[in-house]
């Protein structure tokens, strides 16, 4: 792998990240790490019910227990309800109960100890309720209607995107509707060659980040709230609890913790309300940790989804019409998503091909389960593992190589996406033969190995502000400022390097804060792998204004117009045979009063980038006909990539999202029984370990450019969405047997061999 080399002396280079010996040497602070005096532990009660109506609570016993400060049931918290986007989640049930996990009452007290035993004494009687948990089974007329109640939505949240969006239509317990047509389908089916219609399933799965949800809640005699929260966007997070509890921003600080892992999970604030709620009435800071058994039971996993797609070919196999329907189950609330629909859900439909004539409809579902939020790629690997199953099985059908299929159909230049938009720079096909050359699709291969194939395609995220404030000291040493926390992908490291690159100084001389939401500007926060794009904007913009104060000192110093003066690659000022570099520059600008310098920088994103990268997957797996079990050899990936900031962070963000994905196909499942989850542990609740994960290999393709400076791409969404596709493809290569749901098990491979050939 090579990166592609800039004049500079930081872009394209190794760098060691910049927080990694804090992480390493257990220095780092995270939100569970902060101790204040006086600090309290708050627990919640959580409902057993998927649905019921709470008679009474009883929290005397509780209230009486020595050390408790504070207990809390829906009777004693605003009637406010919160959410992303659709305000439709309590602080704690009133009078009923949406899910089993949902939180009921609430306790401060001076040790985790003390709070679990007054929970111990608190009585609740149920009475218990029709409950619905299929969104097949919630849509129908006759299904209990989870929010009888109108939900608001948060003013200033977009609720239109390609097609035609309708939040909360006229069908049972429906959040969202969303349908968009180009083309024409009607006609596209009729004069098909074949028409094939296939089904598919993908069950919820958790983020699985190591840090649970945590939160800390401290008001001061001055009235500001002060918060310490794992939260990937701390500026939204505060502009929500603001609007929750009714105070002006300003008098709510969000500080800076490190976040120890977010994969999309940590955009809500979870339980901070609740947090807020306990320290006001118990006076005192208020701590709430999630353990791993609310992690899974209560949380806000991937949605579970059903994917049905119909689709019509000519008699060359090329793509006529695909008409799709997808089904999220969005769980009990809907708060938990920033956006109407799972971008994915559509936008990633068939988007690496060439497909004339489309029709999709997206339904986002209430039921009596998990509420659901954002995971990596929201809504791309459900649809990823319908769309790349269900061209196989296509090529199957028409006696064609599932290579050849995709290359016949692969989306080039000048051809429309399905939903009508116009892309450039389209490298899907080159990227397919980049990693089938790597791979050897066409070496011949032993019994029961089998060889599967997925594709990908994504345009970085270009939306939401950004802004930076950077300074150079006295010392000729940068120090940049923003407001997004490193959710564990090495973007500080990015950003330090980014600031070197644009002065030809070392990474050494670029200092990283993150600020509190009081002392840096706004910032969007770590989503749609945008960060690198935008704040890499931001950073520009500041640099090019920072380089014309700079160039005003030098010329004042070498005594000649500002036109004259040069910047080297060695970060040095140059003019007419005289030079001074940046630290005798910035020591003399002091002296007299005129440094140090700062300024800020913000970005300006109009339109989403019409450059999409593309990832095309390989996978060899060996199956044992006898045990059904199945077993993954290799993977190979090629990624058409722009200009690789940092390989190391790079391959490391291809690396983590392959291993997220061989999970989703191979183990991960959030298990559902009667509403419950019974995967409520990791010791059920299995996630991959270094004994699972097979040799890896990558390709990258260097030469695409993107809207951010010096030509980068993203790259944070593009390896877990489709590799799952690759596997049960290969399981099929391997022995015939199709899985239309994942994940992967031997029962369900045994079961296909004793059945014959057929999809289970």
């Amino acid at each position: 792998m090579e990166a592609i080399r800039l004049s500079g002396k930081a872009v394209g280079e190794p760098i060691r990240r910049v927080d990694g010996v804090a992480k390493v040497t257990g220095r780092a602070g995270y939100a569970g790490d902060v101790e204040l005096p006086g600090t309290l532990f708050g627990r919640c009660m959580r409902s057993p019910h998927a649905s019921a109506r709470i008679v009474s609570i009883d929290v005397q016993r509780a209230k009486a227990l020595p050390g408790v400060h504070a207990v809390l049931t829906g009777a004693d918290v605003p009637d406010t309800r919160y959410g992303r986007m659709c305000k439709d989640i309590p602080l704690l049930a009133k009078g009923v109960t949406r899910f089993v996990g949902e939180k009921v009452a609430a306790v401060a007290a001076d040790t985790l100890e003390i709070a679990e035993a007054a929970l111990e004494l608190i009585d609740v009687e149920y009475v218990e309720l029709p409950a619905v948990l299929r969104p097949e089974d919630a849509m129908q007329p006759t299904a209990p209607i989870i929010h009888p109640e109108s939900v608001e939505i948060q003013p200033g949240v977009a609720t239109r995107s390609h097609g035609e969006l309708n939040m909360y239509p006229p069908i049972p317990n429906v959040i969202s509707q969303f349908r968009a047509r180009h083309g024409d389908v009607a006609r596209a089916f009729v004069t098909a060659h074949k028409i094939f219609e296939h089904h598919f399933a993908v069950p919820s799965v958790h983020q699985g980040y190591i840090e649970p949800h945590t939160c800390l809640v401290s008001i001061g005699a001055d009235d500001l709230i002060d918060v310490w929260i794992a939260n990937k966007g701390p500026h939204i997070a505060r502009a929500h609890m603001a609007d929750a509890i009714g105070v002006p921003e300003h008098l709510i600080r969000f500080n800076p913790v490190a976040i120890g892992g977010d994969f999309g999970g940590k955009g809500s604030l979870m339980d901070t309300l609740l947090c807020y709620e306990l320290a006001r009435a118990a006076r005192r800071p208020v701590k709430m940790i999630m353990n791993s058994f609310e992690e899974l039971t209560a949380g806000n996993p991937r949605h579970s989804a059903s994917v049905t797609l119909r689709t019509g070919v000519d008699s060359d196999a090329r793509l006529l019409a695909i008409e799709a329907r997808v089904i999220f189950n969005a769980g009990a609330y809907a708060g938990f998503v920033p956006v109407p629909t799972l971008h994915g859900g559509y936008a990633e439909l068939a988007g690496t091909y060439r497909v004339p004539n489309c029709a999709i409809q997206v339904l986002r579902v209430h039921t009596n389960t998990v509420p659901c939020g954002h995971m990596r790629a929201p809504g791309a690997p459900q649809v990823a593992f319908a769309v790349e199953s269900h061209i196989d099985m296509i090529a199957h059908e028409m006696g064609l190589d599932p290579l050849e299929m995709r290359q016949r159909n692969a989306i080039i230049d000048g051809d429309l996406t399905p939903l009508g938009e116009t892309r450039r720079h389209m490298r899907c096909r080159e990227t397919i033969e980049a990693g089938a050359r790597a791979f050897g699709w066409d070496k011949p291969k032993p019994p029961d190995i089998g060889h599967g194939i997925s594709i990908y395609g994504h345009p970085p995220g270009n939306f939401g502000r950004s802004t930076v404030t950077l300074t150079v000291g006295a010392d000729g040493r940068f120090t940049l400022m923003l407001g997004s926390p490193d959710t564990g992908t090495g973007f500080h490291t990015i950003a330090a390097q980014l600031v070197a690159e644009h002065f030809g100084v070392s990474v050494a001389e670029v200092h990283i804060v993150q600020g509190d939401t009081l002392s840096s500007g706004f910032e969007a926060g770590s989503s749609g792998q945008r960060l690198t794009t935008t704040i890499g904007q931001a950073i520009a913009a500041a640099a090019d204004t920072m380089k014309q104060d700079l160039t005003a000192l030098a010329a004042e110093r070498l005594n000649c117009a500002p036109a004259d003066v040069r910047l080297g690659e060695d970060g040095s000022f140059s003019a007419a045979g005289a030079t001074i570099a940046l630290g005798p520059l910035m020591a003399w600008s002091t002296a007299r009063g005129k440094a140090p310098l700062s300024c800020q920088g913000e970005n300006a994103p109009s339109q989403p980038t019409d450059r999409t990268s593309f990832v095309a997957h390989f996978a060899e797996v060996a199956v044992d006909r006898e045990t059904g079990q199945v077993r993954l050899r290799r993977v190979v990936t090629a990624h058409d990539v722009g200009t690789i900031v940092n390989p190391i962070t790079h391959q490391g963000q291809i690396e983590g999202g392959l291993i997220q994905a061989m999970g989703q196909a191979l183990s991960e499942r959030i298990v559902l029984k009667d509403g419950a989850v019974i995967t409520a542990h990791l010791g059920d609740y299995k996630l991959p370990t270094i004994a699972d994960i097979p040799e890896l290999e990558t390709v990258l393709m260097p030469g695409g450019s993107g809207a951010a400076p010096f030509s980068t791409t993203a790259i944070g969404e593009m390896s877990n969405v489709a590799l799952p596709a690759a596997i049960t493809n290969a399981v099929f290569d391997a022995v015939g047997v199709r899985l239309c749901e994942l994940p992967v098990s031997a029962e369900k491979v045994l079961e296909g061999l004793s059945d014959g050939v057929g999809a289970v």
